[in-house]
């Protein structure tokens, strides 16, 4: 087996003198650590550069969309006058009083308020009420024709449709509580500093952590020749603790100045219901004719009629041929804050001789037989076009154990005494017993005075040559004006006195 080639050896050095020197080596290492630390440090720059530059070019949180007023509303109660305010989102807000004028002041977050910020004429115990921006958020203020305050604040989350809503119950009150008031608070925010309590600021206190006190340092030993009696230190007042509840006033609003500007008036609104529609005619009288042309023919004069005398809104339930249901004309009433609800009718029996108008009002006992069959009728009507109203009369019973829709209950019946008393002047009436009572479903708005008038007998032919009749609706439509002054006048004249 043949042996591999050895390597050649190596050659002598021939030149001694040209071998490299240490000093030169040891540069030649230097350089290339040097070199290796440059790429090190470069390396470790870009690696550190990359998150450095990710967190300088990432996208910053978006401010939180602030809250929208969608709806403000005023309405007069027997012994309060309601404010509402529809927003787009729950809020919280904080209450205090003041006077030299008499108000009550809100405090909200930022708000988007559309339609400016002019005061707004008032009713039942409020002059006028406005708002105002600030840097830290809405302030509403309430005028008030006396001392008044905040019997209840509350808000109301979104359901059924309705946005959230803030509920302000004022009422009246003596000079002497008011005063008490106002005392209270400026003595709590002396004491605690803290604004009127709400939901949040209870749970923000109750949740607070005292901040540790430092402990003292010990000081040098002094020398007794040289010390001088320091003078007694006040004695510290004893701390709140942080759950504890104080009420205290926010910082009282300025005065407004003597040249006010012009107030807006908010009109009384009156809701009118021309009764059935669509694939639900109502009754059918005489020659064919339909209840539901009749009553949106006579809606659409008295709409005509109060919007003339310049004193009120009006809102039709429907103006055109269209079914709603019993449940939605309520809904649509207490939606756009309605002052006053009336539902409009014609009946028929099977006599021909029964004639004449009458008007019903909400009760949980129905005044006659007759009156609870046709109210039995009429809250039928949504059967007609499929819907199951077996649910609805628990939700009706609630509202009639309700306290507050008993005196939307007496404010109903205050208005059909009135009714009568000048429509009879205008319009044959029903033999007997005018006023009626039943509980027709149009009428359980459990804050919304509401009255439905039967405007005759669609069965009878002297009804239906009237109720057909121009001439007769622009009488009917002059007289429920001249009814609606009378019932406002009466409303006002109770709050102030």
């Amino acid at each position: 087996m043949p042996r591999p080639p050895s390597l050649p050896a190596a050659a002598p050095d021939r030149h001694p003198h040209s071998a490299r020197s240490p000093r030169r080596s040891v540069g030649c290492v230097l350089g290339v650590l040097l070199l290796a630390l440059l790429l090190l440090g470069f390396g470790s720059a870009g690696m550190t550069a990359g998150p450095a530059m990710a967190q300088t070019t990432a996208a910053l949180p978006s401010a939180p969309p602030r809250t929208a007023v969608v709806d403000a509303r005023l309405g007069i109660h027997p012994d309060k006058t309601r404010f509402v305010l529809e927003l787009s989102d729950p809020v919280s807000f904080t209450v205090s009083v003041a006077a030299d004028p008499y108000r009550i002041v809100v405090d909200l977050p930022d708000l988007i308020w559309p339609g400016g910020s002019l005061p707004v004429e008032g009713k039942g115990v409020v002059a006028r009420y406005h708002h105002a921006g600030g840097p830290r958020g809405t302030r509403l203020t309430f005028e008030t024709v006396g001392p008044a305050r905040l019997r209840e604040g509350y808000m109301i989350p979104a359901r059924d449709g309705h946005q959230p809503r803030l509920v302000l119950d004022l009422e009246k009150t003596t000079p002497a509580e008011f005063r008490q008031l106002a005392a209270a608070g400026r003595d709590a925010k002396e004491v605690g500093g803290k604004g009127q309590l709400t939901m949040s600021s209870i749970v923000s206190s109750a949740m607070a952590v005292p901040a540790p006190v430092p402990a003292p340092q010990p000081s040098p030993p002094a020398d007794p020749a040289s010390t001088v009696p320091a003078p007694p230190p006040f004695a510290p007042l004893p701390p709140i603790p942080p759950a504890q509840l104080i009420p205290a006033a926010l910082p009282v609003a300025p005065p407004l100045p003597d040249n006010k500007p012009p107030t807006v008036a908010e009109k009384p609104l009156i809701v009118l219901d021309p009764g059935h529609g669509g694939q639900d005619p109502g009754a059918i009288g005489v020659g064919g004719i339909y209840e539901k042309d009749i009553t949106l023919a006579t809606a659409r004069e008295v709409k005509r009629q109060l919007e003339a005398t310049g004193r009120y809104r009006v809102k039709l339930t429907r103006d055109s041929d269209v079914f709603i249901r019993l449940r939605d004309r309520v809904a649509i009433g207490r939606e756009a804050g309605a002052d006053l609800f009336i539902s409009l009718h014609a009946d028929s029996i099977s006599s021909g001789d029964m004639r004449g108008l009458s008007i019903y009002t909400l009760s949980d006992k129905a005044s006659d037989r007759e009156a609870e069959m046709l109210a039995a009728k009429e809250n039928k009507a949504d059967a007609l076009v499929g819907l199951d109203l077996s649910g609805e009369n628990q939700l009706v019973a609630n509202i009639l154990i309700d306290l507050a829709q008993r005196d939307t209950m007496n404010h109903s019946k205050r208005f059909a005494t009135l009714a009568l008393q000048t429509l009879g002047r205008d319009v044959p009436l029903i033999s007997s017993r005018p006023h009626r009572q039943a509980g027709f479903a149009v009428l359980t708005a459990p804050d919304v005075p509401s009255a439905l008038i039967e405007m005759g007998y669609l069965s009878n032919r002297q009804d239906v040559g009237l109720l057909t009749s121009g001439a007769h609706r622009e009488r009917l439509g002059k007289s429920l004006a001249r009814t609606i002054d009378s019932y406002f006048r009466w409303l006002h004249g109770s709050q102030r006195s």
